[in-house]
């Protein structure tokens, strides 16, 4: 635990409800104006949550999800694997999702998760993480940006309800130290 109260763990099943609330909150907090909210509407908690469960019960260890309690409370998420490169699974890593409970923006947990996700990598080997996010999400691409992320200049399309929202990627070099 850090000073903020802040620990972070391996996600665990018990965790799958609360994630995928954690999850949902945050689209709905930061694509509110970047994805057609019909599509933000029709989120559903339950069905996010039998996705994780399902996504836990089938994993094989490449890819880790970490939550952030603070006092006992879930309220943030993270999770992280090999970087995919169409369906190949490459050598660099990726941060595949980052959410926090957005009423608890600013609060150091997005930080503590995003950092438990570089350590994890960089002890693994890897020499690159990278990720994508929407290129109008300001806010997450300012936190990347702190954090050492920069663009690389490689984009995506990424279509929701018939509309694009394209992504940009993001990439930092991970030294062992």
């Amino acid at each position: 635990m850090d000073d903020d109260g802040i620990l972070i763990r391996p996600m665990t099943t018990a965790d799958c409800a609360r994630v995928a609330e954690i999850r949902i909150g945050g689209w709905r907090s930061a694509y509110k104006d970047l994805v057609p909210q019909s599509h933000l509407d029709a989120l559903d908690v339950a069905q996010d949550t039998e996705r994780r469960r399902a996504h836990l019960a089938q994993a094989d260890g490449s890819v880790l999800n970490v939550v952030a309690e603070r006092y006992g409370e879930v309220v943030g998420w993270a999770c992280h694997g090999p970087y995919r490169d169409g369906e190949v699974r490459t050598e660099d890593a990726e941060l595949y999702a980052l959410y926090v409970d957005p009423g608890r923006f600013g609060g150091g947990i997005g930080h503590a998760l995003l950092q438990e996700s570089l350590r994890r990598c960089t002890a693994a080997g890897h020499a690159r993480m990278l990720l994508w996010v929407l290129e109008h999400n300001t806010r997450a691409r300012r936190f990347y940006e702190r954090a050492g992320f920069r663009p690389d200049g490689a984009e995506e399309p990424f279509e929701v309800d018939g509309v694009d929202v394209p992504e940009v990627r993001y990439t930092r070099e991970l030294v062992p130290g």
